[in-house]
Parts: C-alpha cells; structure tokens; sequence
C-alpha cells in the first residue's frame, strides 16, 4: 500500500528561511500568524494528511462514486469520516475572516494546507478545495445577505460548494452557454439548462450544496458580455437559515474517468432551479473569475502534490529493490544484489523529481503570498506589484506544476518496473490522478495562451518587467563564489528569458501564429526561470546554516537543479525562436 507523509519541514523553512513569511506581521492576520502557530497549523495539518486522508486514498480509487436510482451519489468507504475529521479540524475556514466563523490567517497557510491535502487523497481534497474557491467568490462578490446565509455554514463544512461552468456544447468558450435564468419576479430567477464535469456536484458528505452556476438572462447580449452568476443551493435555505425543500437540480448521470475515483464528477441538471444573482447582472465572468483564478492556483498545487507522493513512495521504493550491482562495485555485498537507488540513472531520476519538487513548493508558496499581499496590505504600489507578479504567475503555476506533475508521476512509476504497472502498487494512481490536472480549470494550452496574449502585454509589460527585474537584481547582490553555481546559471537563463520575451514583442504581433506556437514553450521557460529563482533563494537559506545535514542536501539538490534542468532555456528559446511557419505549413488535410 502506497504511503505519504506531508512536507511540513521543508514547508517550514521554506516560509520561515526563504520567503521571509514573518516579515509581513503588519498584513491584516499575519500578526496571529507566529512562528508558533504556523508550526502548530501545518503540523496538525499534516498529521491529518499523514494519518486521515491518506489511507482512504486508495480506497476511494478502487471503489469510486456511486449513482443511487434517485439521483443520489454514495462516495467510498471512509471519504465521510476523513471529510468531517478536516471540517471539525477548521481546516475549511483556515483564510477566511473571522466574521463569518473562519480563523482570518493568511491564504498562504491554506495554500500549504492544500498541498498536504492534494499528496494524500488528491479526490476527497477536491470537495473542500471547491468549497474554499466558492468562498471565495462569494466574499468578493456575494451580498451582504449572501455572505451571512452561506459563509458560515460552509466554513463549518455542513455545507460545501462546486463551480458550475461547463456546458455539452462549449468547455473553455463559455459564451456559448445556454443555460437560462428567467426572473421570478421576488428577486430570484428560474435557471434551466445542463452542466457537465461537474466537480463533487452531488455527494453524501455534506447536507447542502451551494452551486455557484453561469447563465444568461433573458434578453441579455449574447457572448461573454451577457453572462450573470448564480448562486443555487440544493435544498433551499429558510427564513432562521436551516435546509428547506429540494430545489429543482439534480445529477443526472456520474463520469466514469481516468482517475480521481473518489471525487464524483456529475452531469446536474437544472430544471427551473431557484437562484439568485451573485453580483452585477452579465457581469458573471467577472465574479466567476474570483472562484477560476482560485482553483487554477489550487489545481497547480495538486500537480505538485502529486508529484511529492509519487516521488516518497518511488524512493521507497529504489532503496528496497535488489537489482544487479553498482557500476562501482558491490554496496550491499551480503545480498544477492545492490538497492536500484545505487544506479546513476535511477538517481538522475530521482534527483529530477526532488529538484522540481522543492522549488516548486517554494514557488507555489511564493505566488500564495503575493496573493496575500494583494488582497491585505495598505500599501497601493505593495499591492499592485504583488497584484501583478499574482496575475503573471497564476498560469504558470496551473501549466508548469501540472505538466511536470504529471511527468514527474510517469517517472516515478518508472521506478517500479513492471510492479508500477500493477494496481496494488498504487503508482498507477497517482499517473491517472495527476493527469486531470493538466485539463480542467483551463488546459494547459489555454494557460499558456492567457499568458502571452494577456498578462505578458498587460499594463505594457509592467508584472514580467518587475520579476525580469526582480532576478536580475538577486543575482547582481549576491556575485560571490558561495553563490556562484546558482546565479551563474540562472543569470545564463535569465537571458533566454529576455531573449524569448523581446523575440515575441517583435515578430508576435504582426504574425499572430508565432505567438501561438511559441505560447507553451514560453510558459515553461518562465517556469524554469522562475524555479531556478527559487533555487537560488533556497541556497542562500540553506547556505546560512552550515553542518545541517538537510540543508547540505538543499545545496546539493539545488546545483542538480542549475546543471540539469535549467539549462532547458536553452532549447525553449530555440523552439520560440523557430517561429510558426511550420508548425502551421500542412493542410489540414495532410494530417
């Protein structure tokens, strides 16, 4: 059986060493937020990864969701226990304020949270991580009433939430939509129309479920601009706030998917189901956005998670294994053979998954307080450069943690031979689990399209400015040798960085395609600039602290990361460079 245990330590140190979390005490629940209490949140949260979530994971692969006759869904065996061990923990309300039952401690910690969660069981994770997005939406856009009607409850976890978007006919292009919203006449409208993939859309975890559902008005202007956001709860709330009657939604049918077994993924139905509008008339988008930008950073987090426990349970593994012996003579000579862990390609492997790993925590965490920054501070220019390094890096953080989730997953499993084919391993499952990712909440593609054709050219270049900036400005403080084999590299791919942006200014516009195929390697360069940053942060942290032998190993796994995977730049400039003509040569009929 597969085995995971949460990065609390490294999480730790990166916040504590790395990030300088405490240096932001003036941000508005950061000043509960002491060293103390950030060991105490993560290690409980931890231990609830470690000793709750996860050993229900594999269950909840091999049993899956259930659709009763009635339109009912039963999740697996042990899902209710662990998912009321996470809400009576408090877990769901971690970042929300106080005022509507939440702790009001920074998205960061919950950020961390919900990497813990997403390692240990990626599918039960996902219904309070939908529920934490609705919240999210709500308390930006939501009335006052809306706020005090849902909020508690949900912070509670008696309730949870789900973000209904997708339709049969139309998926990223949401102005297609042809879910329709009649108006009542008391305030309240009639939605009719049918969602697909829809994410813990029914399930028998909590005793409502409050779906936040886009549709068009009647009348409204066709396209985006005609959209309106909708909250509706599957039974109805009475007037002292406990469950009334069932409302007019249902699930219509459950997928039978890839993986995540465990989460029930519905088809809901909405035949005249009452809502009510959440914000401004066709400006559902707008709202929705708050819920979409969200999950996109929480389903980033679960490219990591995933990586991080397939990577534990492979180490695991390379250490049991006897096979063959080391290229330099025998390291167990009483045994019939060495541990596979002693082969030089079993450690390039290993050593690959790590490297992305760590700097992809910090990265995550990075973005998380910039998140934080944005939303809490007073200082207006504080929060625009945070508001901005947030909007460049959230398609990165979605596309790049996935991808590489999901390879890193695939490698992993490599390490088992013909045993990570077989299902009692558990590999396979996180190979099927993390693929998902790279899907919903906007393909990768999209991700790297959103980011050059909006948050590249955004405020003419002022987030990729700032972070071109930012790590120029790292380098050039710290020109000794200590840090020499970390700034030498990532200055050299810096410079692609630059290279590929000042390439696309000139030769995207005119030619739109280059722009196009140029979009996904350009998202992965940002990414391994951006993680290279990390690394070099990570070293001076660890640096600091010499004869610590889990900071050695910081050291050591940091220059793998610089001589191995950033010299990727290199090849991704290339490839951008190569410009779009052949990609878009052939007929489509040569294909």
């Amino acid at each position: 059986m597969p085995s995971y245990r949460a990065p609390v330590e490294d999480t730790l140190f990166l916040l504590n060493d790395v990030l300088g979390f405490h240096r932001h005490a003036n941000l508005a629940g950061f000043s509960e937020a002491s060293r103390d209490v950030v060991e105490a949140v993560l290690s409980e949260g931890g231990k609830l990864a470690d000793e709750v979530l996860a050993p229900v994971n594999q269950v909840g692969d091999v049993e899956g969701c259930t659709r009763e006759a009635d339109g009912a869904v039963r999740t697996p065996k042990g899902f209710k226990a662990a998912y009321d061990a996470y809400a009576r923990g408090g877990w769901m309300g971690l970042s929300v304020p106080e005022e509507y039952g939440g702790q009001g401690l920074p998205h960061t910690l919950n950020t961390a949270m919900q990497e813990f969660a997403s390692g240990a069981n990626l599918a039960l994770g996902m219904y309070p991580g939908l529920t934490q997005g609705a919240m999210a939406a709500l308390l930006v856009h939501g009335s006052e009433a809306q706020k005090t009607t849902y909020l508690p409850k949900m912070v509670e976890g008696a309730w949870t939430g789900t973000m209904n978007l997708t339709e049969p006919h139309c998926g990223t292009d949401l102005g297609l939509l042809k879910t329709k919203a009649v108006p009542n006449g008391d305030g309240s409208y009639a939605l009719t129309g049918t969602k697909i993939f829809i994410s813990a859309g029914e399930h028998d975890l909590s005793e409502n479920i409050v779906h936040l559902v886009i549709a068009r008005i009647e009348g409204a202007p066709a396209g985006t601009k005609g959209i309106s956001l909708f909250v509706v709860p599957k039974f109805l709330v009475e007037a002292d706030g406990s469950v009334g009657a069932r409302n007019g939604v249902s699930c219509g049918s459950i997928e039978h998917k890839m993986g995540i077994h465990g989460n029930s993924t519905c088809v809901m139905n909405y035949d005249g189901a009452t809502g009510w509008l959440v914000g401004q008339e066709n400006r559902g988008l707008a709202a929705m956005f708050v819920m979409m930008n969200e999950a996109r950073l929480a389903v980033g987090v679960q490219g990591l998670g995933q990586s991080e426990v397939a990577y534990q349970n492979a180490v695991a593994y390379a250490k049991d294994r006897l096979q063959g012996r080391a290229l330099t003579g025998a390291k167990e000579p009483a045994k019939a053979a060495d541990p596979i862990i002693v082969h030089p390609d079993v450690r390039r492997t290993l050593m690959g998954i790590r490297a992305f790993n760590e700097s992809a925590r910090a990265l995550m965490l990075w973005t998380a307080l910039q998140s934080d920054i944005s939303h809490r501070s007073e200082d207006a220019k504080e929060r625009q450069t945070a508001d901005d390094l947030l909007g460049l890096l959230t398609p990165v953080v979605k596309g790049v943690l996935t991808d590489r989730g999901f390879a890193n997953a695939v490698e992993a499993q490599q390490m088992f031979g013909g045993h990570g084919y077989i299902e009692e391993w558990g590999m396979s499952q996180f190979v099927r689990d993390a693929r998902i990712a790279m899907i919903y909440e906007g393909a990768n593609g999209i991700q790297a399209m959103d980011l050059i054709g909006r948050k590249l050219p955004k405020d003419g270049g002022r987030a990729m400015m700032a972070f071109l900036g930012e790590v120029q400005a790292f380098i050039e403080a710290h020109e000794d040798a200590a840090m020499a084999p970390f700034t030498g590299p990532l200055q050299a791919g810096l410079k692609d960085l630059q290279g590929a942006t000042m390439w696309l200014m000139q030769n995207a516009f005119a030619k739109p395609d280059n722009a196009g195929a140029a979009a996904t390697d350009y998202m992965h360069l940002l990414g391994l600039v951006a993680m290279g940053y990390m690394w070099a942060r990570i070293a001076k942290a660890a640096a600091a602290k010499p004869g610590d032998a889990r900071m050695e190993a910081k050291l050591v796994t940091g220059r793998f990361y610089m001589e191995r995977t950033l010299p990727e730049t290199a090849t991704r400039l290339a490839r951008i460079k190569a410009g779009a003509d052949t990609t878009m040569a052939l007929a489509a009929e040569a294909f």
